[in-house]
């Protein structure tokens, strides 16, 4: 059976600075209808930055939505039409004030694909170099080096809640043991 749910109509209600949300009519396979929100977002891109020891740079900061504070990888939001490696190279600079020589994409994810079209690109950067933190305008957070063994205890044991986070570690724990 085709499940694929066809767009009959829509309409945007609300356009903000980073996200926007559309209610759209669907048919279902079944050919009833139902409506659907979807929020848009251009996707965003996180870096999991290891240096020469196994140590993984991050950042800690405050998220409005979870309420506390937050332990990530760097990342960033994309601008529309924006190269994702370019997005990651920027973020990483930005946040952490490192440069890397080499970078491995591992992987595109959706956040929350049951109603957030937002798609991750996660990279691994490698032969880093420090070259100074730039951060944004209303950006404040915290750098701290963690083995990676360290950090995937703590995506084992639940302490670790960003999902980008999480398939970072475990792809690159993956990799590098």
């Amino acid at each position: 059976m085709n499940f694929e749910e066809k767009t009959i109509s829509g309409e945007t209600i609300y356009d903000g600075k980073i996200i926007n949300v559309r209610l759209e009519k669907v048919e279902l396979p079944d050919g009833q209808f139902a409506d659907r929100e979807l929020v848009g977002h251009p996707g965003g891109v996180g870096v999991i930055a290891v240096n020469e020891n196994n140590e993984v740079f991050m950042v800690s900061q405050y998220r409005i939505a979870a309420q506390s504070m937050m332990l990530e990888i760097p990342a960033g939001k994309l601008e529309y039409g924006e190269d994702p490696l370019e997005c990651g190279k920027r973020e990483l600079i930005e946040e952490t004030g490192y440069k890397a020589k080499k970078f491995v994409h591992l992987g595109e994810y959706y956040a929350t694909p049951g109603y957030c079209e937002e798609k991750l690109n996660i990279y691994l950067a490698r032969d880093l170099e420090f070259v100074g933190q730039n951060l944004d305008d209303g950006e404040f957070l915290n750098v701290k080096k963690y083995s990676l063994d360290e950090l995937y205890k703590k995506v084992m044991q639940n302490e670790i809640y960003d999902a980008k986070t999480a398939i970072a570690i475990l792809k690159t724990k993956e990799i590098i043991d």
